[in-house]
């Protein structure tokens, strides 16, 4: 079973920046894609945010592009998600993913992000 962990979440006034952490409990090598998704609202859909594989490719969603970057640590299983210039639209419960080798995706609990003034 893999285990997620994020850490990182806040408060942050538009403008500003937060850094999302995530460390999987899992096997060395054990994890194809990870990523961060947000549901910007009780209920609403789970969106990407942002993602990296195992060969390092990223993908962003467009409204990110520019302000957001992910890392990837692949001997801790860990990926941080840099958040800069953060938007009140930025505001969510961001979420991490991992997908196994058995094409099993696992979430962690999510962490929240508020961008307010």
């Amino acid at each position: 079973q893999v285990h997620l962990v994020e850490s990182g979440g806040g408060w942050v006034q538009p403008g500003g920046s937060l850094r999302l952490s995530c460390v999987a409990s899992a096997r060395p090598g054990s994890l194809l894609t990870m990523g961060w998704y947000r549901r910007p609202t009780p209920g609403a859909y789970r969106e990407l945010v942002a993602e990296i594989t195992r060969i390092g490719a990223t993908n962003y969603a467009d409204s990110v592009k520019g302000r957001f970057t992910i890392f990837r640590d692949y001997a801790k299983n860990a990926i941080e998600l840099q958040m800069n210039n953060l938007k009140p639209e930025d505001t969510g419960v961001y979420s991490c993913n991992a997908e196994d080798t058995d094409w099993e995706e696992h979430w962690g609990q999510g962490t929240q992000v508020t961008v307010s003034s």
